[in-house]
């Protein structure tokens, strides 16, 4: 019998623990480069990135680089060749050339911060200021801060930006609320009510969504971004979720569990939720989807790992 490909009636699935990555002391972030070959993960405990070779069969640590105290969130450029790392007991940004794994500029910002996000012209970066409740804007050109008088909320910690690159939208994590900033005029102009203690928060790729992990009510609160309110009902997943990130097609997010030791996936046509029962390392931080789509990489805080887990895309039937 010829053999025939059809779509796996759960495409995008995970489906098996493809790797298990030693990096350094209490992972926290993770971010990899637009081309796929690289991950970045934070060492919260090692003040340092592990940089992981992803294109390896072995996903090796080829890089372990030293930045300021306690690195926290991580992201990259649009065009690949800048890491912003925030470190949260040096108040600082520390700028990696990832062309060579080197730290090139440190940026002074607000207290502890925390989440980090670029804009997709990969002209600014928006770091939250957990303790100084606040958002420092900092200019790539220059990589000097250029503004930190954005008031979010209290205890600000996650950030993402639009697709489009209009709006920043910041979790308050003692706030039980969401800001969304106008990046134009760097004016906060809607306060969204979500769950108690936000913290993760993830835009669809189409931007018509943004997903928001609510760490004490064990949910998802949904953010229609087109009239910025938050959907009535929101996903119950695991314990203590906190991170989230979309597949390249907006077809499903994925949540890590902190306290469930789990990964949960939700349909995003209608926000059910697929699986519970991805287990993973000790206290699941952050999660980052190649651009690919083929496999989702997973800091365990309570571990010193990070998990990879392999995407079914499709079936092969004979």
């Amino acid at each position: 019998m010829a053999t025939v490909e059809r779509p796996h009636p759960h495409s995008w699935w995970p489906r098996t623990i493809a790797d298990t990555i030693e990096v350094g002391a209490f992972p926290s972030g993770v971010a990899i480069t637009p081309d796929g070959a690289r991950a970045y993960v934070t060492n919260y405990y090692g003040n340092s990135v592990s940089v992981i070779d992803t294109t390896t069969t072995t996903n090796t640590v080829t890089d372990i680089i030293a930045v300021g105290a306690n690195p926290y969130g991580v992201a990259i450029t649009p065009d690949g060749a800048r890491a912003y790392v925030t470190n949260q007991n040096s108040r600082s940004v520390s700028v990696i050339d990832t062309a060579t794994n080197t730290v090139v500029d440190v940026i002074a910002v607000g207290a502890s911060p925390s989440g980090v996000a670029i804009s997709p012209d990969g002209a600014r970066a928006y770091v939250t200021n957990q303790f100084g409740n606040s958002v420092s804007m900092i200019d790539t050109i220059t990589n000097t801060a250029v503004l930190t008088t954005i008031v979010a909320g209290e205890n600000p910690l996650g950030v993402a930006i639009s697709p489009d690159g209009a709006c920043a939208y910041v979790t308050n994590q003692n706030s039980r609320s969401v800001s969304v900033i106008d990046t134009i005029t760097n004016d906060i102009v809607a306060i969204i009510a979500v769950g108690a203690s936000p913290s993760g928060v993830a835009i669809s790729p189409d931007g018509t969504h943004a997903y928001v992990t609510n760490q004490n009510n064990g949910s998802v609160s949904v953010i229609d971004t087109i009239t910025n309110t938050a959907l009535p009902t929101t996903i119950v997943v695991g314990a203590n979720p906190f991170g989230v990130a979309f597949t390249p097609d907006g077809v499903r997010a994925y949540v890590t569990n902190y306290y469930g030791n789990s990964l949960s996936v939700i349909t995003t046509a209608n926000n059910t939720v697929t699986t519970t029962a991805i287990v993973v390392g000790a206290y699941p931080f952050g999660v980052a989807i190649t651009p690919d789509g083929a496999r989702a990489y997973v800091t365990n805080w309570g571990s010193n790992v990070v998990s990879v887990i392999a995407i079914e895309q499709a079936l092969t039937l004979t």
